[in-house]
């Protein structure tokens, strides 16, 4: 599988995670839901951080391609560092968390679509499928690996 299919792959999965931790009243589901999103979303973050992003910026010739690596990374900042942690720290059977499980959804939602509309068909071209192929494996590898560690 190609890099940018698993990143795809990913961004809907954790969209249908989202949308079910948004509209769930169950304070236990919500617990649930909200920590295989934490798992999906530290797996997904790093592979792109550690290999695709890395690989993105190396190939991209234009300062858009250098402007859109830094704006994800920093998107992913935003998410991972600041709007994660303080919903899980949020108790899930709070008003607050319905609130701060919406911030989280639109700001993932906006990055994945901005990758998608954006960055991957950027990086289509200046990567190519046999590279996208060798990344593809890698960034698989990676996130096997990240998942088991993270689920133990």
């Amino acid at each position: 599988m190609d890099a940018i299919t698993l990143l795809k792959n990913d961004h809907q999965k954790v969209r249908q995670l989202l949308s079910q931790l948004t509209e769930e009243e169950s304070a236990d589901k919500r617990q649930t839901l909200l920590d295989q999103i934490a798992v999906e979303l530290e797996a997904h973050t790093a592979i792109e951080e550690e290999i695709f992003y890395p690989a993105f910026r190396k190939a991209g010739e234009q300062h858009d391609d250098e402007k859109m690596y830094f704006e994800a990374m920093e998107e992913h900042r935003a998410a991972g560092d600041l709007v994660l942690p303080d919903l899980k720290g949020t108790q899930p059977d709070s008003e607050k968390f319905g609130g701060r499980a919406k911030v989280l959804k639109e700001l993932i939602e906006h990055h994945a679509d901005e990758e998608e509309k954006e960055m991957f068909p950027r990086a289509r071209k200046v990567l190519g499928a046999d590279q996208l192929e060798e990344l593809g494996a890698r960034m698989e590898a990676r996130k096997q690996e990240l998942l088991s560690a993270l689920k133990h």
